[in-house]
């Protein structure tokens, strides 16, 4: 597929690119080439061919909800520089 300068510059415009003449002419051949590999693409035959998401066949990645003992309070807080017994103290930050 041809691509025109008017759709390189109408990209730039939209990415907001100065492009100098050679910077066109040489955007217009790469498009054109990446373009002319999406073609190539979809000559291939893909009926029959299941969309995949990964690359190898994946069930269900996560693990059931499981109630769990949490670390105990004191544990956590005693390399806190300052609490309330119950949580951590932080400085005010907004008056």
């Amino acid at each position: 597929m041809k691509i025109s300068k008017e759709e390189v510059l109408h990209v730039a415009k939209l990415a907001r690119l100065n492009l100098t003449q050679e910077e066109t002419q040489r955007l217009m051949a790469d498009m054109e080439s990446i373009i002319g590999f999406a073609d190539k693409l979809n000559e291939l035959d893909t009926d029959g061919v299941v969309p995949t998401a990964h690359a190898i066949p994946m069930q269900n990645a996560f693990r059931e909800d499981e109630i769990k003992e949490s670390y105990p309070r004191e544990e956590i807080l005693k390399n806190a520089p300052s609490t309330d017994g119950d949580g951590f103290l932080i400085p005010k930050v907004v008056e």
